[in-house]
């Protein structure tokens, strides 16, 4: 049996359920192949069946080993159901991989409120909300690993992405209190945080347009360039996929991991060691502000 630098089988997961959110395209359909290669049994969720169902058939031919349904992680029932659809087909689910998530730029002060709300309602209420649906049959099972995909965005303010860095750095700061009030019914969850992948986030996120007469038309508009740039030139969603799947073979998984350029995983640590000006000058800097 094949195992890793930790000595864990990576047998274990064969013929175990696992559940992916946002499924469709991108890391979550990445993570969806890897998983139905690596002999598991998969249902894939997302807003749109159809494309999860594309996705899943690709590296599941004769469908017998994958299940693609329709949920919004925005809405419980829609979850309850998404859920319900897991367990009447496989029995349960053994791994979630809540990975479903929106972008949003933008300068705060002109972000309708709406918009806000609706970023959290994806990227944090959402995946509380699958979390939730999951968490009565693994601690029946007194087993289960949940995977949550947050962003390497989350651990500082970004100029122009606040929104989105405050959502997943709310995500993060739940996992690890959710941690530790999961610790005795067997339950391991953990973050992991990805750098710029090239992905379609930026084509599905909501941009505040730049406005003619808005104080931040130039600087906004600088920005919003860059961080499109930077999305176009990311890596591969398979190499993601390849480092969740080794997150996953972990006997005992970290609180966090981080998947990305080395720059980008540096700048964490540049955070905790550097006085919180000079931090910010490094990124007013790279933003060209």
């Amino acid at each position: 049996m094949a195992t890793t630098a930790d000595g864990y089988g990576m047998a274990q997961w064969q013929g175990k359920t696992a559940l992916v959110t946002g499924a469709s395209n991108g890391i979550g359909a990445a993570l969806a192949g890897r998983l139905l290669r690596e002999g598991m049994h998969v249902v894939g969720c997302a807003r749109r069946q159809d494309r999860v169902a594309e996705v899943l058939t690709a590296a599941d031919t004769s469908g017998q080993n994958s299940l693609a349904v329709e949920c919004d992680v925005r809405d419980e029932k829609s979850v309850q159901k998404a859920f319900a659809a897991a367990r009447k087909r496989f029995g349960g689910v053994d791994v979630l991989i809540n990975n479903a998530g929106v972008g949003i730029t933008g300068p705060i002060e002109e972000i309708p409120e709406f918009e806000i709300k609706s970023n959290f309602e994806t990227n944090f209420f959402g995946p509380i909300n699958v979390i939730k649906a999951v968490l009565p049959k693994m601690r029946e099972q007194r087993s289960g690993l949940i995977i949550n995909i947050t962003s390497i965005a989350g651990y500082m303010g970004l100029p122009y992405r606040g929104i989105y860095s405050a959502s997943k750095g709310a995500f993060e700061l739940v996992t690890e209190a959710f941690r530790m009030e999961l610790k005795e019914f067997n339950i391991k969850m953990t973050n992991v945080a990805p750098g710029d992948f090239a992905t379609n986030i930026a084509s599905g996120r909501f941009h505040a347009p730049v406005q003619e007469n808005s104080p931040y038309k130039k600087s906004y508009g600088n920005s919003l360039q860059l961080i499109d740039e930077h999305v176009n030139d990311g890596k591969d969603p398979l190499f993601m996929a390849k480092a969740v799947y080794k997150v996953m073979n972990t006997k005992q998984p970290k609180i966090h991991y981080k998947v990305g350029e080395f720059m980008q995983k540096f700048s964490i640590v540049l955070k905790r060691i550097l006085p919180d000006k000079v931090y910010e000058k490094l990124l007013l800097n790279h933003y060209k502000l």
